[in-house]
């Protein structure tokens, strides 16, 4: 699956807005679910905030991730450049600014990832098996996965992931509902309707953030109490 799975991260600001969270929100024990190389922990811990990254790719080292996220680069580069009628050029102005960006937040993340790991805050596992008891945190996340890459994990995978997060985790974000393909999975309503059936509350919520065209909106899962 690694390989399919470009290794690509992003700031604190992006997940702010791509997962509405708001100051209360911050000060949860929060947990980013295939986190990848983003900011988001080495910025919310400085900040003095609690967040845990978990990831496959963190039994590599920070020079082998690097080296994964030059390998990602090129070809991300290309689909933004070959495909920009896609995405929405306004706070970020061009691919150029996009990688400037995104670059500055993996290279922030590269920095804390040994400490990061010292201090357990980046943990190696992946979906959808999580090495935590039932709701160590109040609230997951997991960016660019879930959806995202619909061609090549199944529904079953995405069921499966989204229960054991709110298994360790009162409420899961989700983000976003597009797949690669830049339209909405198609497996967004049929795990929906799985999930309510087995007495989840689901809700899909817009938000603030919105790069690729209509790729705008959240799906909130909180497990039954």
């Amino acid at each position: 699956m690694l390989k399919d799975i470009a290794v690509w991260g992003r700031s604190t600001t992006e997940y702010i807005q791509m997962f509405d969270l708001v100051a209360a929100d911050l000060k949860l024990n929060i947990l980013d679910c295939a986190a990848g190389p983003a900011s988001f922990n080495a910025e919310m811990t400085r900040q003095g905030f609690n967040v845990i990254s978990c990831d496959t790719i963190y039994n590599l080292t920070a020079n082998e991730i690097a080296h994964c996220i030059q390998e990602a680069n090129q070809p991300i580069m290309n689909v933004l450049q070959t495909n920009s009628d896609s995405f929405v050029w306004q706070k970020i102005q061009s691919p150029y600014q996009l990688q400037e960006l995104r670059m500055a937040a993996m290279q922030t993340f590269l920095e804390d990832f040994r400490l990061g790991v010292e201090e357990n805050r980046y943990i190696t596992s992946a979906l959808p098996n999580l090495p935590f008891t039932d709701r160590k945190f109040d609230l997951a996340l997991c960016s660019h996965l879930l959806f995202t890459y619909s061609h090549c994990l199944s529904q079953e995978f995405h069921l499966a992931s989204i229960m054991e997060m709110c298994r360790v985790a009162k409420q899961t974000r989700i983000f976003p509902l597009l797949s690669t393909s830049g339209k909405l999975s198609s497996l967004v309503q049929p795990v929906i309707n799985e999930l309510k059936k087995q007495g989840y509350t689901v809700e899909i919520k817009e938000v603030a953030y919105e790069f690729q065209k209509g790729g705008n909106k959240l799906l909130q899962v909180s497990s039954p109490l």
